[in-house]
């Protein structure tokens, strides 16, 4: 089969301001529910956060931006989670507390210790992705005590640490079970997605069809698996349909590379004689099938519909559809390409020096935020220590290409917050119009964060920069200078924070290409040694997610400094590595790969 022709929506393109768009506005399947409940959920905790009059509302409202998950059995997991966390950080708060009270020297060495734990924690272990928010809730609580009044110390302690994390948690908890979907049905609509998606490359009507299928297509299974495993957890579905809907994830995936492969392979066709040979039967099969997941259940006995007999990758499509919710014959071989799973540290947590380095950076930008805002006396920028561990990223080109996304996002978010302090909040008269401007904003914080990886980060700082502008007290808030304050400290953390990690120890995502193709290529071996197509499904949704992560990681190398690209001598031919793999895997599906064994070798030998 030819390769696919080029498109602008392809993963490895630049980000220019029309994929930019193009990826803000992708509407992508639940995106906008999804966003819809973020929203709702932060503007709950801003009216708990009132009633209960909970200082600095910034902070809650943020945790719940950053941990609010798609399905309602997450959601509880993570407020669980976080309000168990509570009692921990109470004991950990009171006891740092009186150990730094009136000892300045103390506070500094105990912020230090716990910005190193909390760093090394996010870089080693599986706490990563609240590891930095804990580290948060508990030096900024630190720091906010440290400038109370002394007889307020205990009190103050206890219900900062309490009610940043148990406001956040119960309400992920009590409205994340009212509000979200079943982590099921979060599965049977994302395979509807697809299914509907590969009918419409099929029938080749919709242009913007196939940039839309290579975003969906490198997400692979991944969100798919974790909503099955949400679904096992909730233990309201048997488990025999949970496991033809694991198969039918795959196969879903598997699907719609075939498609894209096709719509590539038509691409040049006249759209005349396109569609006098399209597979109606076929299109017709998938999008019943779609109309089934839609409405929460899964089909069965599904016949190989006719298709075209030049049109391979439709061929293998019916295929498929034949096995698409038909779990393999052989038990556990369907989770082979799975990852092995580890204890809590990562396996090279104690042996490799990364981690050390990362938290010691972390830890660097913190203590300098700190003792600059504390020697120039300007409480108000204390914003830049909790941005310290907000932007912390592993790699120098993961720091510069976010760089864009956290300046953006905070002038957006900065801005909003300061055009509704002068022009929104003097014409509101009550807590339900402050609510809808909190709702509206985090809806749109909420949008961008939902969307593309390569976008998602610039959500989450317009929350941020406009809950620390407008969320001060109790209500609407009419003091600019507090805006101001937090908007140069969020600037000042992001300074701070880029300095040291490009300063000290860079780290090239280059050094992390190798590993990344090395893996996509085992993936291809065990694709190419399946016997049967629900493992080669199974094989190809792992790649497709195998291949995104290194496509990131290699744009991640591009954005580095051009006297570090001088130095990735191979870049360009792992860029075309990537590209080759994703094609080899849907080639070998529908049997129309040119000598894969030798491809997949060449794959491994730039690999090694």
């Amino acid at each position: 089969m030819a390769p696919p022709v080029p498109d602008p929506g392809m993963a490895d393109a630049p980000l220019t301001p029309p994929r930019l768009w193009r990826l803000v506005r992708d509407p992508t399947p639940g995106r906008l529910g999804h966003a819809l409940r973020m929203a709702a959920g932060c503007t709950t905790t801003v009216l708990v956060g009132e009633i209960w009059q909970v200082p600095d509302l910034a902070v809650p409202a943020l945790v719940t931006l950053a941990l609010w998950q798609k399905d309602r059995v997450t959601n509880a997991v993570a407020g669980v989670a976080v309000n168990l966390l509570i009692v921990i950080l109470l004991v950990l708060i009171y006891g740092l507390v009186a150990l730094t009270l009136d000892h300045p020297v103390a506070l500094v060495l105990v912020i230090t210790l716990l910005s190193f734990g909390f760093f090394f924690l996010g870089s080693a272990s599986k706490l990563k992705p609240v590891a930095y928010m804990l580290g948060l809730i508990v030096v900024y609580g630190l720091v906010a005590i440290d400038q109370a009044p002394i007889g307020e110390i205990v009190t103050r302690a206890l219900l900062y640490t309490d009610l940043f994390l148990a406001v956040p948690g119960a309400v992920m908890l009590v409205l994340g079970l009212l509000i979200c979907p079943s982590p099921r049905r979060v599965l049977t609509d994302d395979i509807a997605a697809r299914l509907r998606l590969s009918a419409a490359l099929l029938r080749g009507t919709d242009a913007g069809a196939r940039a839309h299928a290579t975003g969906l297509l490198r997400e692979g299974s991944a969100g798919m698996t974790k909503a099955l495993r949400m679904a096992t957890l909730e233990r309201l579905w048997r488990p025999a349909d949970l496991t033809c809907l694991r198969q039918a994830a795959d196969c879903a995936v598997a699907v719609l590379a075939l498609a894209e492969s096709e719509a590539a392979h038509q691409h040049d066709t006249p759209p005349q004689a396109r569609h006098q040979a399209l597979p109606q039967a076929l299109i017709d099969t998938l999008e019943e099938m779609a109309a089934i997941f839609a409405d929460g259940d899964y089909p069965t006995a599904i016949a190989a519909p006719a298709t075209p007999p030049d049109r391979p990758a439709c061929a293998a499509i019916a295929a498929l559809l034949a096995v698409f919710t038909t779990p393999d014959p052989i038990p556990g071989r369907q989770d082979a390409p799975a990852k092995r799973k580890g204890g809590f540290f990562a396996p090279d947590a104690f042996t490799n020096p990364v981690h050390v380095r990362f938290a010691v950076k972390g830890t660097a930008a913190v203590m300098t935020s700190y003792l600059l805002f504390r020697m120039i006396d300007w409480p108000g920028i204390h914003t830049c220590i909790i941005t310290c561990f907000i932007v912390a990223l592993p790699t120098m080109g993961e720091m510069i290409a976010k760089l864009t996304l956290r300046i953006s996002g905070a002038l957006i978010g900065g801005a909003i917050g300061i055009a509704a302090i002068i022009f929104v909040q003097p014409h509101l008269q009550d807590i339900t119009g402050f609510l809808v401007l909190v709702f509206a904003v985090s809806l749109l914080a909420a949008w961008v964060k939902t969307g593309d990886e390569r976008i998602a980060y610039a959500g989450l700082q317009i929350g941020l920069a406009f809950y620390l502008t407008d969320l001060k007290g109790y209500g609407p808030t009419s003091d600019m200078a507090t805006a101001r304050d937090r908007i140069v400290g969020i600037m000042l953390g992001n300074a701070i924070t880029y300095a040291m990690f490009t300063s000290f120890w860079p780290t090239s995502a280059y050094d992390g290409i190798a590993q990344r193709l090395r893996a996509v290529a085992a993936l291809l071996r065990r694709q190419r040694a399946a016997t049967t197509r629900q493992e080669q499904a199974t094989c190809v949704a792992a790649l497709q997610s195998a291949v995104s992560q290194g496509e990131r990681q290699v744009e991640y190398a591009l954005a580095e400094p051009i006297h570090i690209r001088a130095e990735m001598d191979r870049i360009t031919a792992f860029q075309a590595g990537f590209a080759d793999a994703g094609r080899l895997g849907a080639d070998m599906l529908d049997g129309t790969a040119a000598d894969p064994g030798a491809r997949i070798a060449a794959l491994e030998a730039l690999a090694s």
